[in-house]
């Protein structure tokens, strides 16, 4: 398909030259949260609210099951009651749905990869001379409370961030420079207990490209 693309938005600028658009290698991913879907699958599968709120399938699907999620059962039919048009629900020949992040994959978000948060914090307590680590029970302390605010991957940053910051203007300016480990637990991240700080005897070997490295 050649589509006609207005580079400036065709409303405001109706006299624009339009680019043409092959889409023939491209593939289009489409995503979204789609709030409240999972009720009109429910409502679709048979469930019924009977009484003072007791509720009734009528397939056979125990819809109160915890390891059973609703989108998979998503169909076209849900994608138009939700207010999508046909005409893209049409070019949409596959549908599926995610499961939610479980802790062990928020720990590996938050420690794997090259830029992980961990990692970023590290670097920058490493410019003060300080050594800082986490023990397992901080990494599941950081996933539980990510989990608990329903924000997914994007609440480890809010949380990593409300823990450090008092740790990363506290700690440097009492230390004055001096070498220093940190270690923070799940009694910290909770607010339970305070960090532990143990001096170290020499400087921390910062080697040259260290830091630019590890914040890549």
């Amino acid at each position: 398909t050649i589509s006609n693309v207005p580079p400036k938005g065709g409303r405001k600028h109706p006299e624009q030259e339009y680019i043409h658009l092959d889409t023939t290698n491209i593939l289009f991913i489409c995503g979204g949260a789609f709030v409240g879907m999972d009720k009109n699958i429910k409502r679709r599968c048979g469930e019924q609210v009977l009484g003072f709120g007791r509720e009734v399938s009528h397939d056979g699907l125990d819809l109160h099951n915890e390891d059973l999620n609703p989108l998979d059962f998503l169909e076209s039919e849900d994608l138009l009651k939700f207010g999508l048009i046909p005409e893209l629900i049409g070019r949409l020949p596959i549908v599926t749905a995610l499961n939610p992040l479980r802790r062990e994959d928020l720990i590996h978000i938050l420690t794997e990869p090259r830029n992980a948060l961990v990692k970023q914090y590290q670097a920058l307590m490493k410019m003060e001379n300080i050594e800082l680590e986490f023990d397992q029970s901080a990494y599941e302390a950081v996933a539980d409370m990510a989990i608990a605010r329903k924000s997914g991957a994007r609440g480890l940053r809010a949380v990593m961030e409300k823990v450090m910051l008092r740790i990363m203007y506290d700690l440097p300016s009492r230390l004055k420079g001096k070498p220093a480990r940190c270690l923070l637990n799940g009694q910290v991240i909770k607010g339970e207990a305070e960090p532990i700080v143990e001096m170290l005897p020499q400087s921390v070997v910062k080697k040259p490209g260290d830091l630019e490295q590890d914040v890549k």
